[in-house]
């Protein structure tokens, strides 16, 4: 520590106060405390009714049986013929007690997120912008556009493995194209540079869905290839040392992809993942650090565009029974005529239905994504996502709310209700919006603005973490370097008095560590509302 240190914190390490400067720091911390866990018991106490319903759907959920390839529809036959039903209290039934739907209504009147205005439940009237920041987002996205430099480890045609390194030379097709299709446009674009020095990101291009197939590889040797290949660069180059990988990112669409860092676990909480199979729930995915890409089905030419007066059906699905939900879905739903939930293959163009219904349902299957969200937007239709714990893609641009229905699992005997409940100066709304999406949510050759391309660059973009910040000598020690905080780059700053600053110093420490470990740990909400868009220089 500096001789010239600040009064203050020589006298914090000193351990010397007045009476009352100790009081004060005796005082507030219980005072949090309390705070804290009154906020807690309010919460807990007026969410029960809400907390208890849902998990009796997920218990209902987990107990129906398990999807396989010789499934048949009419297996469903033996289910209960009220999903979610609690056989010892009737008043728990959707169908039973449809004064329930008012009681949870009530109940999330008073959940924290509306007491303190952050949500506003059901009311799509309030959520007509597209966008929950118009002018932020076209400010940074133009800052991103112009400024934003990526590297992308090279490699030739002659690598043993340049069909999972390298972009296909053909037009790629299929469920899984947009991780591809990333790879081919990247490597097109002007955000590439050949100057390490200068790249504010670096990629790592391996591709998930090309490891699957390929024989030498297999889906059990994913995470070995991934943890060799880590183990390369990082002897090969000096910047994934530098950083723990904090400044890598890799693409997959496949939900394989979840695996691919099971042998490298350091690396995984480090390296950004811009994936499809963007799930709250495993422990794989963090949200904030990591980022979801939509998983889109090319298709060629301007998409169409169908009136809501000719979209005669109210709801729509198709699609293999592989998840309870999708059983639960197709049980309640499978014989109406307005919702038409359908099990196999279509006797009509898939095309067909999307264009002919005012929603279009996207259900979970064996992962929370699939490509029917992008489907049901290419053709004009209101998706409904049916799928907890789903990071949707560009959340935090995009309102979702303003061009989409979002059901949770306990709402599927009540969906035609919640559906039949939207005016259509609310539905008008909601296509609208629809249209005005789209965009983002297509692949195009070249690639061009606002297209599911440039907003995944843009979630790269806002997903900096490695911070180049100024401190004051007395604040360092042997103890705090890259391996406790691999963002910084500690040095001293020229034109200052040494220990001058101290406790801002010490501020900004602990706010960036805070920062950057919480969306590491889970605690995403920090991370969403502190972004650095770039490094921070003395």
């Amino acid at each position: 520590m500096g001789k010239k240190a600040s009064p203050l914190v020589y006298q914090m390490f000193q351990h010397r106060f007045p009476a009352t400067f100790k009081g004060f720091f005796y005082f507030l911390p219980i005072s949090l405390a309390l705070t804290t866990l009154l906020l807690i018991f309010i919460y807990i106490s007026t969410t029960a009714s809400v907390t208890k319903s849902h998990a009796q759907a997920t218990l209902y959920l987990q107990t129906l049986p398990s999807s396989s390839s010789s499934f048949n529809i009419d297996q469903t036959s033996n289910l209960p013929v009220t999903p979610f039903a609690d056989t010892e209290n009737d008043n728990d039934n959707l169908f039973a007690d449809p004064s329930r739907l008012d009681r949870l209504s009530m109940a999330n009147q008073w959940l924290l997120g509306n007491l303190f205005g952050l949500t506003n439940g059901m009311n799509y009237t309030n959520n007509k912008e597209v966008y929950h920041d118009g002018d932020l987002f076209l400010q940074d996205y133009r800052q991103m556009n112009k400024s934003l430099k990526i590297y992308v480890y090279p490699h030739g045609k002659d690598d043993p493995f340049a069909n999972v390194l390298l972009p296909p030379e053909s037009d790629t097709t299929g469920n899984y194209a947009s991780e591809l299709m990333f790879k081919r446009a990247l490597l097109k674009s002007h955000f590439v540079t050949k100057d390490p020095n200068e790249a504010h990101l670096f990629y790592m291009p391996f591709s998930i869905s090309p490891m699957r197939t390929d024989p030498r590889i297999d889906v059990h040797g994913i995470p070995d290839f991934v943890k060799n290949y880590i183990s390369n660069v990082s002897q090969k180059y000096p910047y994934w040392n530098r950083t723990g990988g904090a400044d890598h990112f890799y693409v997959a669409c496949h939900s394989i992809g979840k695996i691919a860092f099971d042998k490298a676990f350091v690396a995984r909480l480090n390296v950004i993942q811009l994936v499809c199979s963007s799930t709250y729930f495993p422990s794989s995915y963090l949200p904030h650090k990591d980022a979801s890409m939509p998983q889109v089905w090319p298709r060629q030419g301007d998409p169409p565009n169908l009136v809501t007066s000719q979209r005669k059906r109210l709801a729509f699905f198709a699609g293999a029974v592989n998840s309870p939900v999708r059983i639960a879905l197709l049980k309640v739903w499978g014989n109406d005529t307005e919702i038409f939930a359908h099990f196999g293959r279509l006797q009509t163009p898939y095309s067909n239905q999307l264009l002919g219904s005012k929603f279009c349902i996207h259900v979970k299957g064996f992962e929370v994504n699939t490509a029917r969200v992008a489907d049901a937007l290419y053709y004009g239709c209101i998706p409904i996502i049916l799928a907890n714990h789903y990071d949707l893609p560009f959340t935090d641009i995009l309102n979702w709310k303003s061009f989409s229905v979002v059901v949770h699992h306990v709402d599927i005997p009540v969906m035609k209700k919640i559906l039949q409940g939207i005016s259509n100066e609310e539905y008008n709304m909601l296509q609208s919006n629809v249209l005005r999406v789209r965009k983002h949510f297509q692949w195009n050759v070249p690639a061009i603005d606002f297209d599911a391309f440039y907003m995944s660059m843009y979630e790269l973009w806002k997903r900096q973490s490695v911070l180049k910040i100024c401190v004051e000598s007395f604040a360092l020690n042997s103890d705090l370097n890259s391996t406790h905080f691999p963002f910084f780059t500690p040095h001293k700053s020229g034109g200052r008095e040494e220990g001058e600053e101290g406790v801002e110093s010490l501020i900004q420490i602990w706010v960036l560590y805070v920062l950057y470990w919480f969306p590491r740990s889970g605690f995403s909400s920090l991370g969403s509302l502190y972004n650095f868009p770039g490094r921070i220089g003395c």
